[in-house]
Formats: structure tokens, C-alpha cells, sequence
């Protein structure tokens, strides 16, 4: 793991990784976007209001997924002070909150027709909720110590608190009262019909790789920030011993 660390090997692997995501991900998610919102029937029950889906699940799989990301790059960083995996951290949180940000507001779109409310304040909408202010926290957090020059230890601590929330999400249908579905999917079990489910999970991967590659190349740019940050301290010190 110790090997990647290296500035220098990071990038050579992330140049050529990063527009792969980038465009993979893309073809992808315009794909299965392409299938749900045009080509799949109605459904049973919620009509064409079902097509929310295939934007719904994967933004709120990965509004999850980030928060994880940033949990296990703190985790990384806390034990064995691995120097990119803070700024690994750093660069999941603003796609992260996007995400959680887009799933509440097509959860809201969704629920208008479907429970006859914008929004209900159940286990699922509130932890949600929760995990959302929880990423403008860490966000907030890690860009005064960027700034103010703190110790990087304050935001990873805060990313691994606040992991408790991501089960809490996961299993709030299950135990708590609730309008939201329980979970559709579970382990080797679907209770979503191929005609769906065959293009949710395009939609889920293709946004996956999105998400990938909008991390590498924010990873890129922090680091590049840091690196123009050191060589403007360098000359500054040269200048300084010269006069």
C-alpha cells in the first residue's frame, strides 16, 4: 500500500486512470439512463414515476459510499499515516455530498405521488438527511485545517465518528416503522424484476465510475495545490536567506 504513497507513482497510475473513469462511467450512466427513463414498462403499482430509480439508487448508494471512503482513507491515515489518504478523504467529500444532496431530492420528487408528501421524517429520510449535514461538517473541517495549517487528525477522526450513521441508514427500514420500501435487494435475493434491474445496476456501476474518477482528479488538483504551495515556501526561505 506504502508503494502508491509516492506523489510521483500515484500520478503516473491516476493520469491515464482518471479519463478512463471519467469516460466509461459516462457511456455507462447515459446508457442505463437511456433504458430506465425510455424503455422500461411502467410500473405495477408506481406507474412511470418508478423511473426516478435509476438516478435515486445509485445517488444514494454512493452519497453511502463516500462517507465509507472517507472513514477508510481516515482509518488509513490515523494507523499508518499514509500521506495521500487524507487527501483521499478530502476529495470524496464534495462528490459525496452531491450525491446524498441529488438522492434526497429525487427521494422528495419520488415520494410527492407515491406517500402523497415531499417528505416524512422516518428513519431512512432523517439519517439521510443527517449524513448530509454530517459531509458539510467534514468539509467545513478539513478546509480550515488545509487552511489554517491544523492537525489532519481533527477531520479524520471526525470521518470515522461519523461512519456510525452509514449502518444506521442501511438498516433504518428494517428497525423502524417506515413509509420508505424496505431494501429491494439482499443478499443472493432481488425483488426487483430483471426489466428494472438489469439497468439499475448499469446505472449503479456506470455512476460508480463517475464517482471514481471525479476522486482521482480532485486528488490530483489537491495535490497539485500542495505541491505549488511547497515550491512558493521554497523560494520564499531562498529569498529570504539571499537578502
Amino acid at each position: 500500500m506504502h508503494g502508491f504513497a509516492n506523489p510521483k507513482r500515484f500520478l503516473s497510475i491516476a493520469n491515464w486512470l482518471t479519463p478512463l473513469l471519467f469516460v466509461s462511467g459516462i457511456v455507462l450512466s447515459a446508457v442505463a439512463l437511456w433504458w430506465g427513463l425510455f424503455n422500461v414498462p411502467p410500473d405495477r403499482l408506481m406507474g412511470d414515476t418508478v423511473r426516478i430509480l435509476f438516478i435515486h439508487v445509485p445517488a444514494a448508494w454512493l452519497g453511502m459510499g463516500g462517507w465509507t471512503a472517507i472513514a477508510i482513507s481516515s482509518l488509513v491515515f490515523l494507523v499508518w499515516r499514509h500521506p495521500l489518504a487524507s487527501l483521499a478523504a478530502r476529495a470524496a467529500a464534495v462528490p459525496g455530498a452531491v450525491f446524498t444532496a441529488v438522492c434526497l431530492a429525487t427521494g422528495s420528487i419520488w415520494g410527492r405521488p407515491t406517500w402523497g408528501t415531499w417528505w416524512v421524517w422516518d428513519g431512512r429520510l432523517t439519517s439521510m438527511l443527517v449524513l448530509l449535514f454530517l459531509y458539510f461538517g467534514y468539509i467545513a473541517l478539513a478546509q480550515s485545517v488545509a487552511r489554517e495549517g491544523g492537525s489532519s487528525r481533527i477531520p479524520a477522526i471526525f470521518g470515522l465518528v461519523g461512519a456510525v450513521n452509514i449502518p444506521i441508514i442501511n438498516r433504518s427500514v428494517v428497525w423502524w416503522n417506515s413509509l420508505h420500501q424496505p431494501p429491494s435487494i439482499t443478499m443472493g435475493k432481488s425483488a426487483i424484476d430483471p426489466a428494472f434491474l438489469v439497468p439499475l445496476a448499469i446505472a449503479v456501476l456506470g455512476f460508480s465510475l463517475l464517482f471514481g474518477g471525479i476522486v482521482l482528479a480532485r486528488m490530483r488538483a489537491l495535490l497539485a495545490d500542495i505541491q505549488a504551495d511547497a515550491r512558493l515556501r521554497r523560494k520564499a526561505m531562498g529569498d529570504e536567506a539571499l537578502a
